[in-house]
């Protein structure tokens, strides 16, 4: 096989593989975590947008910069509880979030970390 018939039939793998990602379906978030989809989704959502995508008020938590790494769960606790001012963004800055219990926060993590996981992003 010739170099650029090579190229040619990885570029032809890759398209392939991509196209059947982009048509695979949104993973079933597990029961354990559906408590958490649902306060993100009442608390959550309206700025960091369905499925932790963004919006036009909000960054997503799909996002590499969010990684547990960078952003510990610690932040997202802080974050909620206190408000941060904008660091990465400029949605501006994000308030507390009356109302939601550290349990709360403890559910709507894990399902944040899920999406992440689902992701790729760690």
């Amino acid at each position: 096989m010739t170099l650029p018939a090579a190229v040619i039939l990885a570029l032809c793998l890759a398209v392939t593989r991509a196209a059947a990602a982009a048509d695979a379906p949104e993973p079933k978030v597990p029961p354990a975590l559906a408590k958490g989809e649902a306060l993100f989704n009442a608390n959550c959502s309206v700025c960091h947008g369905v499925g932790a995508r963004g919006t036009t008020q909000g960054p997503p938590f799909l996002d590499k910069v969010y990684e547990p790494n960078h952003h510990a769960d610690t932040a997202f606790y802080r974050a909620a509880e206190m408000g941060v001012r904008a660091h990465h963004w400029k949605f501006g800055d994000m308030p507390k979030i009356p109302g939601v219990t550290r349990d709360d926060l403890t559910q709507i993590i894990a399902y944040i970390r899920w999406l992440q996981k689902q992701a790729g992003i760690f």
